[in-house]
């Protein structure tokens, strides 16, 4: 059992971001087990493809990621200090890292090291340059292709936590956060049989919530020595991160407003843009915005913009309309 306790600082210090990084390390972890994370099949037999396509080599990658992924060394998932840092930013603070933290990370590692893992050990800077290289290259064709639809979801899961958060505080925001969480009281406890840890998050750092699409069904805890603490989880919709369509909406729902809408509504499960939900369901980008404005004005829907893109949600009328 995990358990953290929060002051109010830490409450209001604790945040969200996203890593382009981590979604490289845990997306390792699927290809090295798919069958654990089957909801990722599809796009595993695509990743595979391009990655033998472009002839790319992450042998040391590999390594540094072990199955049952127990333990990850923290350099490897550090925690983004920025909201949503790009690529080459991360990479830059992964090089930068310091050599000794590097060995210390590798403590954890299962003995003995794997020959790439040692010869890191050995020289960090070097192996850091090889290390940036190879996930630069893998993130290239595996994970950027499909970046796209990712990081909406990602995005949404912000946005609806964020919601939550400012609706009902942090009992709201932890709330179905992930099976094995807990928030009550000013704690948060997350359900490990491997280890016991109790503490208090030191210094008002709080935390920083990583949504992963690829960490799925899983969550990391990642203490930081330095910086802020950090929890990877997957958000809220993955099952539907490769799905072209399926949603379904009750049928009493479609005969009341019709089945697009309440398809459209159905299909909103996270929040999604006009352009994704055109995608999924076959119609047009127009038609799909008409139906979206009359659900707004009907209050089932609400949207929000994220950078250059406007994601649609639904409000709490329409999870009632879906629920019943």
């Amino acid at each position: 059992m995990l358990t953290l306790d929060f002051s109010a600082q830490d409450v209001a210090a604790t945040r969200f971001a996203s890593s382009r990084v981590m979604e490289v390390v845990t997306s390792v972890q699927v290809l090295k087990d798919p069958g654990a994370k089957a909801v990722h099949l599809p796009w595993v037999r695509q990743a595979r493809e391009r990655l033998a396509a472009a002839g790319v080599r992450y042998e040391l990658l590999s390594q540094l990621v072990p199955m049952p992924a127990w333990h990850l060394p923290h350099f490897l998932i550090a925690t983004p200090a920025a909201t949503a840092p790009g690529i080459e930013a991360e990479l830059a603070v992964l090089a930068a890292t310091r050599p000794e933290t590097v060995r210390a990370d590798l403590v954890g590692v299962a003995l003995p090291l794997p020959p790439l893992v040692a010869a890191l050990h050995e020289d960090p800077a070097a192996g850091l340059e090889r290390l940036t290289g190879e996930i630069r290259a893998y993130w290239t064709a595996a994970v950027e292709p499909y970046w796209g639809r990712i990081v909406r979801l990602v995005e949404g899961e912000i946005l609806y936590r964020a919601r939550r958060m400012a609706a009902g505080g942090p009992a709201a925001l932890f709330d179905g956060l992930h099976p094995k969480l807990r928030w009550e009281d000013g704690r948060m406890t997350v359900a490990q049989r491997r280890y016991e840890i109790e503490r208090r998050l030191e210094g008002g750092r709080g935390l920083v919530l990583v949504p992963s699409v690829f960490v799925w069904p899983g969550l990391v805890w990642h203490a930081e020595t330095e910086g802020q603490p950090g929890l990877i989880y997957p958000p809220r919709g993955v099952a539907t991160l490769w799905e072209a369509s399926g949603a379904t909406a009750p049928d009493g729902l479609a005969r009341v407003i019709g089945r697009t809408r309440a398809r459209l509504l159905a299909e909103l499960d996270a929040p999604a843009s006009t352009t994704e939900l055109a995608a999924r369901t076959g119609l047009s980008a127009a038609n799909v915005s008409h139906h979206l404005t009359a659900l707004r004005e009907a209050g089932l829907t609400d949207r929000h913009r994220t950078g250059r893109t406007v994601l649609y949600l639904r409000t709490e009328a329409a999870e009632l309309l879906l629920g019943g």
